[in-house]
């Protein structure tokens, strides 16, 4: 039968030392979401029982809540994270202005073209 491992995600960042912290989130996220679609094809097993199927379910909360959260704190992390600067360079020197007061119909388009 399928078993949530046990554990809090914040005791598994806790103790990373070989792995930085969004690595083992992602790496969290994805277990959770492989052992979700594999209790999810174990429910439709035609062999098991009613109480091997309640187990599961029950299980299948449990690793829920857990990677809600793990995918609350990785979209916190995102959303917190520095992002890389852009070089506008001198764009503002690039951008040519042109006022027109009225609307003298295409004679005065005619004549604005020619002056450029």
């Amino acid at each position: 039968m399928l078993r949530l491992q046990a554990g809090s995600i914040l005791s598994q960042l806790a103790g990373a030392d070989s792995m930085s912290e969004p690595d083992i989130l992602s790496r969290k996220i994805l277990e959770l979401k492989e052992w979700q679609t594999v209790a999810w094809r174990r429910i439709a097993d035609p062999m098991i029982t009613v109480f091997e199927r309640r187990e599961v379910r029950n299980h299948i909360k449990e690793s829920d809540e857990e990677l809600r959260c793990c995918l609350r704190m990785m979209s916190e992390r995102l959303r917190f994270q520095a992002r890389a600067v852009e070089d506008v360079g001198d764009s503002f020197a690039r951008i040519k202005f042109r006022l027109l007061s009225s609307y003298d119909g295409p004679a005065a388009v005619d004549a604005a073209h020619e002056r450029r």
